[in-house]
C-alpha cells in the first residue's frame, strides 16, 4: 500500500501482539512525525532491552541479573511457590500485595491446538525445584481459559504423589459484572467458589 521502508514498518509493528493493521499504520505515522530525538531513543531501548535482559536462572522471570529481584529477596517465603504462564503475571500477582512467597513462570501454557506441550514448557525445571523438600505448597495461577485450565490439571496430576498442598487460585464473576454476560465456565466457578456470607 506504501512505498518502501514506510510499508515495511507498518508491516513490522503489525506483527506486534495486539496491534492490528489500523494500529500499526497509526503507530508508523506517529512516528514519522515524532522527533528524530525520540524515535532515536526508541529504538536504542528496544536494543538494549535485547541486548540486557535475560530470564532469572531460578524462576524464568525477567531479569537484568541472573536471579531477579523477586528470587534475590530473603524476605519472601521460599515455602510457597506460585506457578504462573508468563512473566507479565507476575506484575499483575504483585500488584495484589497478598503474596509474598516465591514464583515459577512456565514460559507458556499446554496448548495442542498450537503444538505446545508439556516438553515446551519449564515443567522440569518446576519438578527440580520441588525435589529438595523445602516447599509445602504450590499455588497453580494458570489463566482461567482452556489451556490454563488444561496446564492446571496435568500440573496437578503430576505433583499429586509429592505430598504437596496443591492449590488453584479462585476463579468467578468479576466485581461489577452482570451475570448474563458470564460464560459458563466462570459462572460455574463462582457457584463452585461460592462462600457462607457472614452478618
Amino acid at each position: 500500500m506504501y512505498e518502501g521502508v514506510v510499508q515495511d514498518l507498518i508491516d513490522e509493528l503489525g506483527r506486534l501482539p495486539g496491534v492490528g493493521p489500523k494500529s500499526a499504520q497509526r503507530i508508523a505515522f506517529h512516528v514519522l512525525a515524532s522527533d528524530p530525538a525520540d524515535v532515536r531513543r526508541l529504538a536504542q531501548t528496544l536494543i538494549e532491552v535485547k541486548d540486557k535482559v535475560k530470564f532469572c536462572i531460578i524462576c524464568g522471570n525477567v531479569s537484568e541479573d541472573t536471579e531477579c529481584r523477586i528470587c534475590r529477596d530473603p524476605r519472601r517465603d521460599p515455602a510457597v511457590l506460585c506457578v504462573v504462564e508468563e512473566p507479565k503475571d507476575i506484575v499483575a500477582v504483585e500488584r495484589t500485595r497478598e503474596y509474598r512467597g516465591r514464583y515459577h513462570v512456565l514460559g507458556g501454557a499446554i496448548s495442542p491446538i498450537d503444538g505446545i506441550g508439556p516438553d515446551d514448557l519449564r515443567v522440569k525445571e518446576l519438578l527440580t525445584r520441588l525435589a529438595d523438600g523445602a516447599i509445602a505448597e504450590v499455588i497453580i495461577a494458570t489463566d482461567p481459559n482452556l489451556e490454563g485450565e488444561a496446564t492446571a490439571t496435568y500440573l496437578a496430576r503430576l505433583m499429586s504423589p509429592l505430598g504437596l498442598a496443591v492449590t488453584r487460585l479462585a476463579s468467578g464473576l468479576p466485581v461489577g459484572g452482570d451475570l448474563e454476560y458470564a460464560d459458563e465456565v466462570t459462572l460455574g466457578r463462582a457457584f463452585e467458589g461460592r462462600r457462607r456470607l457472614e452478618l
